[in-house]
């Protein structure tokens, strides 16, 4: 009798946990996901990293299906399939959207202003997160900084660039509203060409030099082969934030512990962006510097008018976009606020402290 008790009862256990086990899987949300990156570029490293650490997270109650960049839709269609919510998530880097809101474009990436760190500190403790959200937001949006990269290679190109003379008339392939401002006025020729048509256009001479992203990922592109010259440093770039843009429907959907979760990942991520980044920028520079690639460098006394130009720049973009005016006022103030510890803290500061532009001009552009 016992027997058939505990037969029963045993059952019945296995019965309970069988329909647990059959709610978890149907209570579980699916997102479909996609990036900007195709498979063959490095970057696209940066969302899959991040998503390793969603799947430790909240690999129980969210699955996301992963697609690389142009195997489900074309990269540059994500913002409107996201925003829409065509799809629930997307790789992306701002300075993309530029032409919707030019205040993509210091949320993305900066010339001669923040380094990697500034970017980190900036979007965790100086207000930095909810400004994206509020850009974001616009569209139907939420978004995850997930990576951030310190300051890119340069130019790569087949004659060499030892000053800003030499940059008179250079059909120069770059990325970045802000970026393309500041070599037109320095006198180079900026064209704006996706990441997948660089390398043929160097390789049939239709540039005449071009920038993309850190050594390794150059490296890994193949531009030793079809460039003799690299011109540093990578002042057009001196940082780069990318991230994931979640649909807000979507972002909503989830309870309050899966999205804490989820900006838990996208930090992580972003931390563990910046070692991963540099190493590999060795690794690139050892592989450029192998292939004979010849190295030259911008004279230190020159970036003084880069940064002349770069500031007249940021004052002009931010007086014909409120909102704009509001992302650099806040970056720009926390560089002033940071002075003051990192001047102190030299040799052993994190990265430089700007000549800054004159931010009662941006003061007086922001809206009341």
């Amino acid at each position: 009798m016992f027997g058939i008790r505990n037969t029963l009862l045993g059952s019945a256990l296995v019965g309970m946990l069988l329909t647990g086990a059959t709610t978890t899987i149907e209570a579980k949300t699916r997102w479909t996901m996609t990036t900007m990156w195709p498979s063959a570029l490095e970057l696209i490293e940066y969302d899959k990293q991040f998503l390793d650490i969603v799947e430790t997270l909240v690999g129980d109650e969210l699955d996301i299906s992963f697609h690389a960049g142009g195997a489900l839709i074309p990269s540059g269609e994500v913002f409107d399939a996201v925003s829409a919510g065509d799809i629930q998530a997307a790789g992306d880097w701002g300075g993309f959207w530029a032409g919707r809101d030019s205040a993509f474009s210091p949320l993305a990436t900066h010339t001669m202003l923040f380094n990697a760190a500034d970017y980190l500190m900036w979007i965790s403790d100086w207000g930095g997160f909810d400004l994206y959200q509020e850009v974001y937001g616009q569209f139907n949006l939420v978004y995850l900084p997930h990576a951030v990269l310190n300051n890119e290679s340069g130019f790569r190109t087949n004659k060499p660039i030892h000053s800003l003379d030499d940059l008179q008339g250079m059909r120069l392939r770059i990325s970045g509203r802000d970026q393309a401002l500041i070599l037109e006025r320095l006198g180079g020729v900026p064209v704006n060409i996706p990441t997948h048509e660089i390398y043929q256009a160097l390789e049939r001479g239709l540039l005449d030099g071009a920038e993309m992203a850190t050594p390794g990922i150059d490296y890994a592109v193949g531009y030793a082969d079809i460039t003799r010259y690299w011109a540093t440093p990578g002042w057009h770039q001196t940082a780069t934030v990318i991230g994931v843009l979640i649909n807000k429907d979507a972002w909503d959907a989830l309870s309050p512990s899966v999205q804490e979760r989820l900006r838990i990942a996208s930090q992580a991520a972003l931390y563990r962006s910046l070692g991963y980044s540099e190493r590999r920028a060795v690794e690139g520079t050892r592989q450029f510097q192998a292939a004979g690639t010849t190295i030259t460098r911008l004279p230190e006394e020159e970036f003084a008018r880069v940064q002349e130009v770069t500031n007249q720049v940021i004052i002009e973009s931010s007086c014909a976009n409120p909102l704009h005016a509001r992302i650099y006022h806040s970056q720009l103030s926390y560089l002033q606020n940071y002075q003051v510890w990192r001047d102190l803290s030299q040799p052993f500061g994190l990265g430089r402290a700007p000549e800054l532009p004159d931010i009662a001009q941006i003061e007086a552009c922001l809206p009341e």
